[in-house]
Parts: structure tokens; C-alpha cells; sequence
């Protein structure tokens, strides 16, 4: 005796399984998205950037100042 298919049972099953991957994944990826972990993150390049930002201007004025002095 041939094993029976049963398309319908196949697919309910996948789409119920989908929906509870649906339904778990999203408090998880809100979870994993607003961690503190990636504001302290953010707000730290931010301040090397501003820092790199700050030692480079500060570079530039000392150097026309001591061209302007020397020339």
C-alpha cells in the first residue's frame, strides 16, 4: 500500500510553524536592537569622531600659525 500525502496537514503545518517563528522573532529582534549596548556604542564613536574632528582642527590652526609666524 502507497504512502498518502496529505497536502493540506503539510501545509498547515508549515504555515503554523511559520506564524510561531513570526511571533517569537520579534521580541528578539527588538531585544537585540535596543540594548543599551548599541547607544553606548553609538555615543562612543561619536566622541572619538568629535575627538578626531577636534585634533585635527587644532593641528591645522598650530601649523598656519607657526607658518605665519615663521614666514
Amino acid at each position: 500500500m502507497p504512502h498518502r500525502t496529505r497536502p493540506l496537514k503539510g501545509l498547515l503545518l508549515f504555515t503554523g510553524i511559520n506564524f510561531l517563528l513570526v511571533q517569537t522573532i520579534t521580541p528578539v529582534y527588538d531585544f537585540v536592537c535596543f540594548l543599551p549596548y548599541w547607544e553606548r556604542r553609538r555615543e562612543r564613536i561619536r566622541q572619538e569622531r568629535e575627538a578626531a574632528a577636534a585634533s585635527l582642527h587644532n593641528t591645522n590652526s598650530t601649523q598656519k600659525t607657526t607658518q605665519a609666524s615663521v614666514g
